[in-house]
């Protein structure tokens, strides 16, 4: 079992509970976990002790909102986004984890100048079409991809999603449940590569069943928030925190 003091059970528990108010109703929080366990353990053994917690939460997600997932983002996400999580596998080893975090820190913020570009010319009355006619092909691909690579590195590909999400204008429980599918998929995914990477392991997997009852409280959390929330403010909430989680992993 790994040696942690209880300020770092605790800041690991809470780590836990944002994952499941992130997966089932506060979209952009989630990014916050990332920060909390890469306090108390190192990057990488933090990556597969973070993993199981994840899957935990998407399946708790995709119980409440799997009427409402949106199949056809996910066929035109999975196919890079599994190209991608083989990216990260192979460079794994091979590139520090401060230079993961500042390439994916640059990729959201100019994601998020995007999306308030289009904001911006959306309020100036610029013409609104739908979607998913709106951006080409290239367009999932690389969201995809990306979403893929940072995953499988940092666990970190929730901001990309969010943002893939707001551009499609999904509303609140199409976002959430297609979002639980897709990481759900992805996640199990990630799960041979990990072990064969050796940061699952029967520690983590230890550690992780003393975190689930937190990822469940978090997820009762989300859940009750979500119904009271309004579209525009969900919206608003998921853009802010992954324009931090940008700002954080520069520096």
């Amino acid at each position: 079992m790994y040696e942690v003091e209880l300020w770092q059970w605790g800041a690991m528990f809470l780590g836990a509970m944002i994952i499941g108010l992130a997966k089932t109703g506060i979209a952009g929080v989630g990014i916050l976990f990332v920060a909390l366990f890469a306090l108390v353990l190192p990057g990488k053994v933090s990556v597969g002790v973070v993993l199981p917690l994840l899957i935990c939460g998407d399946i708790v997600a995709l119980f409440l909102y799997r009427k409402h997932a949106q199949w056809f983002h996910l066929f035109r996400l999975f196919p890079s986004a599994a190209i991608g999580v083989v990216i990260g596998y192979l460079t794994m080893d091979r590139v520090t984890d401060d230079t993961i975090a500042r390439i994916i820190g640059v990729i959201l913020l100019g994601l998020c100048c995007f999306q308030l570009w289009k904001r911006y010319r959306e309020s100036r009355g610029g013409e609104i079409v739908d979607e998913t006619r709106r951006f080409p092909l290239w367009y999932p691909v690389l969201m995809g991809a990306l979403a893929g690579f940072t995953t499988m590195v940092s666990n970190a590909a929730g901001p990309i999603m969010i943002l893939y999400l707001l551009s499609m204008k999904l509303p609140k429980r199409e976002f959430l449940g297609t979002g639980a599918v897709y990481f759900l998929c992805l996640n199990l995914f990630k799960v041979p590569f990990g072990v064969d990477l050796g940061i699952i392991n029967s520690q983590s997997l230890l550690l992780d069943l003393q975190l689930v009852p937190g990822v469940l409280i978090g997820a009762a959390l989300g859940r009750f928030l979500m119904g009271r929330i309004s579209q525009k403010l969900f919206e608003n909430i998921a853009l802010f925190f992954t324009t931090l989680a940008g700002i954080r992993l520069l520096w």
